[in-house]
């Protein structure tokens, strides 16, 4: 598998370290002249100097036989470009954009990213994980549609207790695909009752969110 990165920063220095240690073929563009003599001397001839937004500077590195290209420049309009470019001018299979400003994650994927990885996010989401009792907690982002994997416990007043699954009105868009019930693992059917204090993972669309917390109590 051949891996363009670029943005040489502290997440593409480590990318680079990581990926060539477990033996993929990666290349790294950095506009900086002075990382570039740097990593050179540390990883060879897999550098090269020049803006990763610019058609040339990818033809150079390989674009076109390129399987991934991951940008992860400090500069979210640059990640967009560099992205966009490796699609729809060197038809590249799989594109990571690394998102500075969380509010940009739905329009990058409107335009056609493949993976958009927030910061902020991804710590909000590890924050949430360790903080005990929370009600409604982010395990996963999926790339298709906007797409989220929730934690979510019903309240002791939600409208939807002592009911099956099957006569629920859930949000549209929104999948409850296991209940988590007194440490036990359920994986429910139509017939399967709620019960104050479940734990529904479901997947759901971010716009959805809001209605399905309304919806357990929360």
């Amino acid at each position: 598998m051949y891996i363009i990165l670029v943005g040489g920063g502290k997440v593409g220095y480590y990318l680079t370290k990581t990926l060539i240690n477990e033996g993929y073929e990666v290349f790294l563009i950095e506009k900086n002249p002075l990382k570039c003599h740097t990593y050179s001397e540390r990883f060879g001839s897999v550098i090269m100097q020049g803006d990763g937004a610019e058609a040339a500077t990818l033809a150079a590195a390989g674009a076109a036989r390129a399987d991934v290209v991951i940008a992860v420049t400090g500069e979210d309009e640059d990640n967009l470009v560099i992205c966009q470019m490796a699609k729809e001018k060197f038809h590249v299979g799989r594109t990571i954009a690394r998102v500075n400003n969380p509010k940009n994650e739905e329009l990058f994927r409107r335009l056609g990213i493949d993976v958009t990885v927030s910061q902020t996010n991804v710590i909000l989401s590890l924050i949430e994980q360790q903080i005990p009792d929370l009600p409604f907690v982010h395990l996963m982002s999926l790339r298709h549609a906007d797409l989220a994997i929730v934690e979510a416990r019903v309240a002791e007043h939600s409208p939807i207790l002592d009911q099956p699954i099957e006569r629920i009105q859930f949000p549209p868009e929104v999948i409850v695909t296991a209940i988590l019930r007194k440490g036990g693992l359920i994986i429910p059917t139509g017939q399967t009752v709620i019960r104050a204090g479940d734990e529904l993972i479901c997947v759901t669309k971010r716009e959805r969110e809001e209605a399905l917390q309304d919806l357990l109590g929360i």
